[in-house]
């Protein structure tokens, strides 16, 4: 299995002072900048007051969001001089389409996954329940961004972007690290039958992703008098509630890929059982801001 653990880093800068998650395994690359933002330390009042909301939203203006992510290039220390490193991001759609960024973009580009090895330029995507993974190769210096939600995995972004990796750097897969950060975990993403039977065609491992956790909720539901006289239900079918496991679906990815497991992080923060902490988008009912991951690469 990966390493699991999270370090939440307080950054001294003056106010707002966000909190950023750093892996384990890329905190120790010199040559390396990178974070995961959570959801406090920014300019919006959007989302609760002080809200570091990186994402374009309705409920957002404009330029908070941009002055939010020049707080969280600087807490990252993406930075010359006074100025904060080119940020690239997409239009992410929900796809398994990557871009190799060979210099910074003149227009918007559309997609889930950003690779580079420009020295002082920070690719990321954006999350509020969807896994962001960062992959480093420590042998060639070349970085990659990935935005993996559900229709992302079962496209198999992130295994397609550890061959992109070797196609556009030469990477080889042992070489990289990969770190996994906050995002819905099984606890809190429950999923229709359907999931089962997608991930099902896609993948050999499909039933360990999944789980059938008891719902006292819908039991109650179901069976209302169970709960005046305590008499039993029958022998109606259970409870359950299906639950699916995105970060073990990424990090299986990984190890197909050949990256090797002792190499993967896997952040223990879940955007669900967080909304203190971090952005959920299904237990906020949409309406919430956007965290970041980014990774660039230091001259």
């Amino acid at each position: 299995m990966g390493q699991t653990s999270t370090k939440i880093k307080p950054i001294t800068l003056r106010k707002p002072r966000p909190n950023v998650v750093e892996a384990a395994n890329l905190k120790p690359l010199s040559w390396l900048a990178h974070g995961f933002s959570t959801r406090h330390g920014g300019v919006s009042k959007a989302y609760g007051g002080d809200s570091l909301n990186l994402g374009i939203t309705e409920e957002d203006a404009r330029e908070n969001t941009q002055q939010n992510r020049r707080i969280f290039l600087r807490a990252i220390n993406a930075i010359k001089g006074r100025d904060t490193w080119p940020l690239v991001t997409a239009k992410q759609i929900h796809s398994a389409v990557i871009h190799h960024i060979t210099e910074v973009p003149e227009h918007p580009l559309t997609g889930d996954g950003l690779l580079t090895n420009l020295a002082e330029v920070v690719i990321s995507v954006r999350t509020a329940d969807c896994l962001p993974v960062l992959l480093a190769d420590k042998k060639t210096k070349a970085v990659g961004a990935f935005h993996a939600g559900w229709r992302g995995t079962l496209a198999r972004i992130v295994e397609k972007g550890v061959g992109e990796m070797q196609a556009k750097f030469g990477s080889k897969p042992k070489d990289i690290v990969a770190a996994i950060g906050p995002g819905i975990k099984r606890c809190c993403y429950e999923v229709s039958e359907e999931f089962r039977d997608n991930f099902g065609a896609q993948f050999e491992y499909a039933n360990e992703l999944f789980d059938e956790v008891f719902d006292s909720n819908a039991l109650h539901i179901k069976y209302p008098l169970l709960f005046l006289n305590q008499r039993a239900p029958g022998h109606g079918a259970p409870a359950t509630k299906l639950h699916l496991d995105l970060f073990e679906a990424n990090r299986r990815q990984l190890v197909d890929a050949g990256v090797p497991g002792k190499n993967i992080w896997i952040s223990d923060l879940c955007t669900g059982c967080r909304t203190d902490l971090l952005f959920s988008h299904r237990v906020e009912f949409g309406k919430t801001g956007r965290m970041m991951a980014a990774i660039g690469i230091r001259k």
